[in-house]
């Protein structure tokens, strides 16, 4: 890709940084377009002098969108939301713009496009952001057929919003919820001692399959390689799914923390959302809650890294490097050397 002039919107985000990067090693010029320029600014040392790009375009103004793409050869759009603010809506951003994109990339003759959307995007989802990432796929496909597209599960890495997100809270709370128990404790058999135990978590909430940050990146650049990819949709997920449960009981253990895991049903979650979807920077919100009422994991039916030639990277194996942070301080001993 030497020399190509590659157009990345949404570029300085967290999976923007690993994609910018692993173009710049293949000697691309990189376009990294967004909304402000100044935020890209950190990626420029990522390749050699005036391969990295900053450039100002906005994805829901398509005369940013045309201006950012002219005589590029390729365009990945990374742009999304995980809560709606003000005219930046999951409609807006997730479908109209993804539009904009593949609209501009056809008349520009960009040979190839990537979209990253998401896995769990459905037309029928009970989930507005669910519904607005089908509605972006089937506008990219539409405008630009031979659109590669991928749909991520939960991304996870060094920067990611996820792991770091409930290992930050364990810092500071003696509890963390398991979002999706059940309501009300089951009774269940005992290996030992008493007859029977009360269950509080039943199947451990909704099942994630997370994928690492890495891959994902990979997976793009394959798809910008690849004439086999064209046209196609890639599901991209984890080597395992976990329960919402195991992610907390997980994120504990890297974090070197001891907390008690308190089951927090759905509706109760919604609740709670109710309120924290108006902080600054929501923990969460009604939409993610509903979100999780479906298993976000590999259906199967899709082809995924395998077909990329890539194998998914454990949790396990990454986790706990980047959330060794969090650890509590250790206690040097004070006896004599």
């Amino acid at each position: 890709m030497r020399r190509e002039v590659v157009t990345v919107f949404g570029g300085a985000g967290f999976l923007g940084r690993h994609v910018v990067q692993r173009l710049a090693q293949e000697g691309a010029v990189v376009r990294v377009a967004g909304r402000d320029p100044e935020r890209a600014m950190f990626l420029k040392p990522l390749g050699d002098v005036g391969h990295i790009v900053p450039w100002a375009a906005d994805v829901t103004n398509a005369v940013t969108v045309e201006r950012a793409l002219a005589g590029a050869s390729a365009a990945v759009n990374l742009v999304g939301i995980l809560f709606e603010r003000g005219r930046r809506t999951f409609a807006r951003v997730h479908a109209e713009s993804a539009e904009n994109v593949a609209r501009a990339a056809r008349a520009a003759g960009v040979g190839r496009l990537v979209h990253v959307s998401a896995l769990g995007a459905d037309a029928n989802s009970v989930s507005s952001y669910a519904r607005s990432k089908a509605d972006g796929e089937s506008r990219v496909r539409a405008a630009f057929p031979w659109a590669a597209i991928l749909r991520p599960s939960v991304v996870f890495g060094p920067e990611d919003d996820f792991f770091n997100r409930f290992a930050a809270m364990a810092r500071f709370s003696p509890v963390l919820p398991v979002i999706g128990a059940p309501t009300f404790p089951s009774f269940r058999r005992s290996q030992g001692g008493l007859p029977f135990t009360l269950d509080f978590f039943g199947a451990g909430g909704p099942k994630l399959q997370p994928v690492f940050v890495g891959d994902v990146a990979d997976a793009v650049m394959a798809c910008l390689k690849r004439p086999d990819t064209e046209g196609r949709t890639f599901d991209l997920a984890g080597p395992r799914a976990y329960s919402f449960k195991e992610i907390m009981t997980l994120t504990l253990k890297a974090a070197g923390r001891r907390r008690l895991l308190v089951p927090l049903p759905f509706w109760l979650a919604e609740l709670e959302a109710m309120v924290l979807q108006w902080l600054p920077k929501p923990l969460l919100t009604p939409d993610q809650v509903r979100m999780l009422m479906t298993d976000n994991v590999a259906g199967g039916t899709l082809p995924g890294l395998a077909a990329l030639g890539l194998a998914p990277t454990p949790a396990e194996a990454v986790v706990p490097g980047y959330l060794a942070r969090f650890r509590p301080p250790t206690r040097r001993s004070s006896a004599a050397i």
